[in-house]
């Protein structure tokens, strides 16, 4: 049906129809992303830190990694 969708609106197969707003909320992660490995490297840069401080700033990463890796930006089949 995606196949049908893409010749319907002539797209190439290196194009792809998504919504404002999943690119929007794509965007957001990325930017979380972003702040979380600035964050993550100013805080190592600082110096020693015990096993919970550097537990927590992996967990930070992950938990801003996560929405990002598990995005789907697969063909919108609306009209």
């Amino acid at each position: 049906m995606a196949r049908q969708r893409a010749t319907e609106l002539e797209l190439s197969e290196n194009e792809l129809v998504v919504t404002r707003d999943e690119l929007d909320t794509l965007k957001d992660q990325i930017y979380v992303l972003h702040c979380a490995v600035i964050d993550a490297r100013t805080d190592l840069a600082a110096g020693r830190h015990t096993k919970d401080s550097l537990l927590e700033m992996v967990n930070w990463l992950l938990e801003a990694a996560d929405p990002v890796a598990a995005a789907s930006l697969s063909p919108s089949l609306r009209p």
